[in-house]
């Protein structure tokens, strides 16, 4: 785990007042992050997103639909810099193409996603942005379509880290640059309990 984590306090305690923890281990924030949302929340984490990463430099935004879209549009706003959504579904348009398997703890089922060879190219320095970290299956699925593209990822950043799972130890130890703006350590009981600074 990151020794130098700070709670994104703002996030943190709109989490304690409308977050609801489900059984499973399932933290629902779908009031103000990945249903309905709050833009000025998803500004103001976005602007710590681009403090936290401000040392490095990015020239594309990459994230996996839908959840992570729109912090990644609000991240990518504020760099000036384009985004890239892999898709889940692969459309009739797209001819050149990276793919890989990625399972979803949410929805308990793999989806192969895909990303144009036309958005994603040799040498580009690319952030990725989502709202839930929990076994890192999403972002090793990034990695995957980076390593494919020739590409170099640069960091990563999500809205929520569940620590209880593996996903953030397994990232930080293969060496990437992970920001989580709110880090969970336990859902047991269906209490929401956060990892302290």
């Amino acid at each position: 785990m990151a020794d130098h984590y700070k709670p994104f306090e703002p996030l943190v305690k709109r989490i304690k007042e409308d977050g609801k923890c489900l059984n499973g281990g399932i933290l629902k924030v779908d009031s103000f992050i990945n249903h309905q949302i709050d833009p000025t929340l998803l500004q103001a984490m976005s602007i710590e997103f681009v403090r936290r990463f401000a040392t490095k430099e990015i020239n594309k935004i990459i994230t996996i639909e839908a959840s992570g879209i729109a912090p990644a549009i609000m991240v990518g706003f504020l760099l000036n810099v384009p985004v890239v959504f892999v898709k889940k579904k692969k459309p009739s348009t797209m001819a050149g193409m990276y793919s890989t398997e990625v399972f979803s703890f949410t929805k308990n089922r793999a989806y192969t996603v895909c990303c144009s060879k036309e958005f994603l190219n040799e040498g580009d320095k690319v952030l990725f942005i989502d709202d839930f970290l929990a076994n890192g299956n999403a972002a090793k699925g990034i990695i995957e379509l980076t390593k494919q593209a020739k590409a170099e990822l640069v960091g990563m950043g999500f809205i929520v880290e569940k620590s209880f799972q593996q996903g953030g130890s397994y990232l930080r130890n293969e060496g990437y640059q992970v920001e989580s703006l709110a880090i969970i350590d336990s859902l047991d009981n269906c209490q929401i309990k956060f990892k302290e600074n």
